[in-house]
């Protein structure tokens, strides 16, 4: 096995992500192979490390994975000359009760896969403070090894040379300060970044991070730092049914929130995926025996899906005789209207009588726990499905039948269930893992 860095840090908005591109981008550039992987349910940052790597990302998790599924996706690194993982939020944040193989913190991946941290400080604002928290990272938790750190956007070289000497004095390495560098920032929205196929400079940009961490931070000394680890990984891989033999993806800026493992572990499972495009005005592929809409921003072009009469009327054509899904987003469009954030109304495709509204914006997040009341697309009754569930939308009317029993990951039932009509399904999480 390759040797490993977790990329982490005391909070969100310290870097993580840009660091971990340009580290992934300047390696790539010395002629190594680079494999990234997301700890947590972010499903936007492993196409960003692809665009870096030049090979696909997945997302692990140890809420929602136990270690064998773990194990598995991480061996898709063997021939990677290093690996790195790009934590979610602080080091330690995960949720307050424990999931599968954990709480869904970065620690756990870093513990249990054996690779030291390479912590991301953000010394805005504080000076030898800095140290005390990377101390105090490092100390928290017995089996969290800790690399070393980078800094990120530095005042000026008095500042740094305050933090360093602080850093040393702690015994904690210090591989690199980064000054303020604009042109290194990765544009944002309300669900995180803009992805990565919407932006078309998105190269150059991590052309630029890599050559500007290149400039301030020493690349061997972290590689050196890397450390191995050779995990068992789950004798029948991810255990996961296929919604269908022949299944039709909704897939563009609308609708782009899936998780790159399980469009794998349907094609390791032998089914066949074709694309669509809602905004383009396309209906889902006529030989297909199941449609599946994902997550993404349908109220950000809404009006375009209420307009688009193709789609609509084929995928309501398609739900006359075969199961349609959708989640998040995608279940959104499966109800009957859509309020914008201007609130106007869109109508849907009516297949389920859902009707949300992102006029009065309230955060839905977390983890969730569904049991299902009735069947889903690859899933029977009584199926137990960890999920995530990220947005913004209020619901309005939730008429259908509830599709499932949902707690979150304290144990609260949560009034997001899901519905069912006929053919049509849908929920507000996102699929990760079934229990085995």
């Amino acid at each position: 096995m390759p040797a490993g860095l977790v990329i982490s840090a005391p909070a969100s908005g310290v870097g993580k992500t840009t660091l971990t591109l340009a580290l992934a981008r300047a390696w790539r550039n010395r002629g190594l192979n680079v494999q990234c992987f997301k700890s947590g349910p972010d499903y936007i940052d492993p196409a960003f490390h692809a665009a870096a790597t030049g090979r696909a990302s997945v997302n692990v998790d140890s809420w929602a994975m136990d270690r064998g599924t773990i194990a598995h996706l991480v061996g898709r690194g063997t021939d990677a000359d290093v690996v790195l993982a790009e934590g979610s939020m602080g080091l330690f944040d995960g949720v307050a009760a424990r999931g599968v193989s954990g709480t869904g913190a970065t620690a756990d991946i870093a513990e249990m896969l054996g690779w030291p941290v390479l912590l991301v400080i953000d010394p805005s604002g504080q000076a030898q403070t800095a140290a005390a928290i990377a101390a105090g990272l490092r100390d928290y938790r017995a089996g969290v090894r800790l690399a070393g750190v980078v800094l990120n956007r530095v005042a000026s070289p008095r500042h740094e040379d305050l933090v360093r000497r602080a850093l040393n004095d702690a015994g904690i390495a210090v591989f690199g300060a980064l000054p303020r560098h604009a042109e290194i920032s990765l544009p944002k929205r309300h669900l995180g970044l803009v992805q990565a196929e919407e932006q078309a400079e998105i190269g150059k940009l991590i052309d630029e991070a890599a050559r500007f961490v290149a400039e301030h931070v020493d690349l061997d000394a972290v590689l050196r730092a890397a450390a191995s680890c050779s995990p068992q990984p789950a004798p029948n891989g991810m255990n996961v049914t296929p919604p269908g033999q022949r299944i039709a993806l909704a897939r563009d800026a609308a609708f782009s929130f899936i998780y790159p493992h399980m469009l794998e572990a349907w094609r390791a499972a032998g089914a066949e995926i074709s694309t669509f495009s809602p905004l383009a005005d396309e209906a889902p592929d006529a030989s297909a025996d199941v449609c599946w809409l994902p997550g993404g921003y349908p109220e950000l072009h809404a009006g375009t899906i209420a307009a688009n009469a193709r789609f609509r009327s084929g995928l309501r054509a398609f739900a006359d005789t075969r199961p349609v899904h959708g989640e998040c987003g995608g279940y959104m469009v499966l109800g009957t209207a859509l309020t914008d954030a201007d609130g106007v109304r869109h109508e849907m495709t009516g297949l389920l009588g859902l009707e949300t509204s992102f006029a009065k914006r309230r955060m839905h997040l977390g983890y969730r726990l569904a049991a299902l009341a009735a069947p889903m697309p690859g899933h029977q009754v009584g199926a137990r499905l960890r999920g995530h569930e990220f947005h913004y939308s209020t619901i309005v009317a939730q008429p259908d039948t509830p599709l499932a029993v949902v707690h979150d990951a304290t144990g609260a039932i949560i009034a997001e269930t899901g519905s069912r009509r006929g053919q049509a399904t849908g929920t507000f999480f996102h699929l990760i893992a079934e229990d085995r």
